[in-house]
């Protein structure tokens, strides 16, 4: 662990190792508007159901290259020989269901690309387009769901997607900033509440 982790006061779930650490300080409740980042976050959110987020980071890279760097037109192709050898990458977590998922995924991302225009304007609907800021005292305060989520998994699992139970859908809320979840005394809480 780096000096710095010890000087700030962070959320306690990013403490155990500095990948951890600066995912947490660079990205975990930014707010995105790339689709690129969401299709990624996804892909990644859906991987972790059941498993540490901890675990994925790690695995953030293999997924990367397995995955065409995330671009859903190229996911989406991807045929049933290729998910096949995906499943020998010992890079990534080599569950069928996770990998085979990531194709019909990436299928529906991109309808709903062509019915909203971007599937960021889709998603940031279900706040009103602007970052539901919570203040959270500590980690029991913090829901595994919300309205919020269970409307968009809903409607996700309504479109075809799979993995996205609203869990998992509110994990990939907080961490493209859709929600603040930085607990207050976290420093990250009042810097994210700068960000659109």
């Amino acid at each position: 662990m780096n000096f710095d982790s010890i000087e700030k006061k962070r959320c306690p779930w990013c403490l155990k190792f500095d990948q951890y650490i600066r995912y947490h300080d660079e990205e975990w409740g930014v707010p995105v508007h790339n689709d690129l980042t969401h299709f990624e976050f996804l892909i990644l959110e859906g991987a972790q159901a059941g498993l540490s987020w901890a675990t994925i980071l790690k695995k953030r890279e293999g997924y990367k290259k397995a995955f065409a760097n995330f671009d859903p037109e190229k996911v989406a192709k991807f045929t049933d020989k290729k998910l096949e050898k995906i499943l020998l990458d010992p890079s990534i977590v080599r569950n069928r269901l996770k990998v085979y998922a990531a194709v019909n995924n990436a299928k529906r991302f991109l309808e709903i690309q062509k019915e909203f225009g971007s599937f960021d304007k889709y998603i940031w609907s279900f706040v009103n387009g602007k970052p539901i800021v919570n203040r959270r005292k500590t980690l029991k305060d913090v829901p595994a769901t919300t309205k919020e989520s269970d409307a968009l998994s809903k409607d996700l699992i309504k479109r075809g997607f799979k993995f996205v139970g609203s869990t998992v859908i509110y994990a990939h809320m907080q961490a493209t900033g859709l929600v603040n979840d930085h607990l207050e005394e976290c420093f990250r809480y009042k810097e994210t509440l700068k960000l659109k």
